[in-house]
């Protein structure tokens, strides 16, 4: 992708509104086979019971491509399609490395920028122990700073890594940049956040930071998340606090304590165990959640387990449980 092509043309495009400058993008894919089963009073006798077969592949292809500025700054971008018959999933994020001035990025869907980064930290062998637990609206249901659309910027500043997000929590426009007018109505606020992590020494990372978060009502959620991990040997260990206080008279409050373990038993299995236990002011029952994992790799394939589990889903009485084992292909 010649992106110096842009500044030498920059001036000629802006004079001409349906002018474009594309360049060659790459595609890549996975080769992913996975097995899920489904349990507990959350599924059980409801029509979520009832579901189709538990294998599926991976349907992710991305387009990225990169090109250097004459002033030695580097672009890139990707566009992503999760799930081909499903075009409503499509992602797309530009970004522009500066060098030791940052990183600059903006996505529209997903960024995980400043304070929803950290949302788990802990060792683990595949994936965060509250993962596929839950229905879409109970999924969530911990203290965590919301990711969405919008924009992220990262440096270092004396071994530190900083990480700062801004989002206005709207979808992205449906008319992208061809200079019409979007319709979308602005029915969400806006919400910031930066992150911290540093290495204390070799063996102990610390990581920390704050946010904000508009709600509907004008209110806000303050966020705030606290947390380190330990390495010893091959084994990690890991301790967490999140929490969301809600600045709304009566509001519900939020805290998530994550604990985490994992251990590399040699240069391909690695096991974790990790739990999550979030407390809602407002209700006298805990969300808990657990999961075991692991990890094997075996040249070109790797293989994934996890059984994980939650009680008081949403701190109500329902339970779910999953079990996983995803196959990956590298070639």
């Amino acid at each position: 992708m010649n992106i110096k092509k842009v500044g030498l043309t920059a001036l000629a495009g802006s004079l001409v509104a349906t002018s474009a400058f594309a360049g060659s993008l790459s595609l890549s894919g996975g080769a992913k086979l996975s097995y899920v089963t489904k349990g507990g009073t959350l599924i059980e006798g409801t029509a979520l019971d009832n579901v189709g077969s538990g294998y599926a592949m991976d349907q992710e292809i991305s387009a990225t491509g990169s090109g250097e500025l004459d002033n030695g700054f580097t672009v890139s971008v990707t566009h992503g399609l999760s799930g081909m018959n499903n075009a409503g999933s499509d992602s797309s994020s530009i970004s522009l490395d500066m060098g030791d001035m940052g990183k600059l990025t903006y996505d529209d869907t997903d960024g995980h920028f400043g304070l929803a980064a950290l949302e788990d930290f802990m060792p683990m062998a595949y994936e965060q122990a509250n993962d596929g637990l839950g229905t879409s609206s109970t999924i969530a249901t911990m203290a965590k700073m919301a990711s969405g659309q919008g924009f992220g910027y990262s440096t270092t500043v004396g071994g530190a890594s900083i990480g700062i997000g801004y989002s206005d929590n709207l979808a992205a426009t449906t008319k992208r940049s061809d200079g019409n007018q979007d319709t979308t109505v602005a029915a969400a606020t806006s919400s910031s956040s930066i992150s911290l992590s540093y290495d204390v020494m070799d063996s102990l990372v610390v990581k920390g930071g704050v946010g904000s978060e508009g709600q509907a009502d004008g209110k806000e959620l303050d966020h705030t998340t606290i947390g380190f991990v330990y390495s010893f040997g091959p084994a990690k260990i890991g301790y967490q606090l999140n929490d969301e206080d809600d600045s709304a008279s009566g509001g519900s409050d939020r805290e998530t304590e994550i604990y985490g373990v994992s251990f590399m038993v040699n240069d391909s299995l690695s096991l974790s165990y990790a739990e999550h236990n979030t407390e809602l002011n407002s209700d006298p029952d805990d969300q808990e959640a657990d999961s075991i994992q692991a990890s094997y790799s075996m040249g070109g394939m790797s293989i994934n387990l996890k059984d994980s589990e939650m009680k008081n889903v949403a701190h109500g009485v329902s339970s779910h449980d999953t079990t996983e084992v995803l196959v990956t292909f590298a070639f």
